[in-house]
């Protein structure tokens, strides 16, 4: 296995070159969709070309690594690593316009979601022009800056969540919602995991749950907040098999994990 900092110093430059290969489809894409196709059809190609570009860049240099990618799923290796990618998170965000999308790259030892051990995690947001990355044991990271998440929230804390797509499932989560108020100062919806997970470990928000991730979705974002000091923990999966992620400064972790409990 490569040395830690060698994954890490690869899984940024792929993540600069996937966003930024991101952000230059989206600014084509609009004149493009104008006469010649639907914007969604661009932002599908754009998760798909993307994705291709990450595979080639990881196959070139460690070709005996695994791979899980949200658009052309899982491939097993020989190494022991596996690299857990979403090309870009926030697709909506994406389409529409907004800068709050990422490109969510992450090393991890094993396969599978429920025993692998995070390696590396890289969260780059090319429209905002921030890189976020850790490694384990080694901390987290907003370019040269080191990240530590909040530890005072005596104001109410500022929480993240985010909603499924299914109208079925709107109804439990604003309740959880309702719960969740008389611990918030407010509450935020970025609508990309990866960077809700991210600002936890800025300081930017005090907490973060959300209910049916992928492990694409959180695999980078959740060694960054580990990585910054902060918590993680599961709810076990509701009766459609989706899991909720809890995330925050130890500040407020236990109390907001136990207010979101079903």
């Amino acid at each position: 296995m490569a040395h830690l900092s060698d994954l890490q110093q690869l899984a940024r430059e792929i993540a600069i070159e996937a966003g930024d290969l991101a952000q230059r489809r989206r600014s084509e894409g609009v004149s493009i969709a104008a006469s010649k196709s639907t914007l969604a059809d661009i932002v599908t190609e754009a998760d798909r070309e993307v994705e291709a570009l990450v595979r080639q860049r990881i196959a070139a240099v460690r070709p005996d690594d695994g791979f899980l990618g949200e658009e052309s799923g899982e491939a097993s290796g020989g190494s022991g690593v596996t690299w857990v990618v979403d090309p870009i998170d926030g697709t909506v965000n994406y389409a529409f316009g907004m800068p709050t999308y990422a490109v969510s790259i992450a090393v991890v030892e094993g396969n599978d979601p429920r025993t692998w051990r995070p390696l590396v995690g890289v969260v780059y947001a090319p429209a905002l022009g921030e890189l976020f990355s850790a490694a384990a044991g080694q901390g987290a990271w907003l370019g040269e800056e080191r990240l530590t998440v909040t530890d005072d929230v005596t104001a109410g804390a500022l929480i993240s969540t985010g909603f499924g797509y299914d109208p079925a499932s709107h109804a439990d989560q604003l309740a959880v919602v309702q719960r969740v108020m008389p611990l918030a100062r407010d509450l935020r919806r970025l609508g990309a995991a990866s960077l809700d997970l991210a600002y936890v470990a800025a300081g930017r928000m005090d907490a973060y749950y959300e209910r049916g991730l992928n492990p694409w979705d959180y695999a980078a974002g959740a060694l960054l907040v580990t990585e910054a000091g902060g918590e993680l923990g599961w709810h076990a999966p509701d009766e459609q098999g989706r899991a909720m992620l809890v995330s925050g400064s130890p500040a407020i972790f236990d109390r907001l994990y136990k207010t979101v409990a079903p």
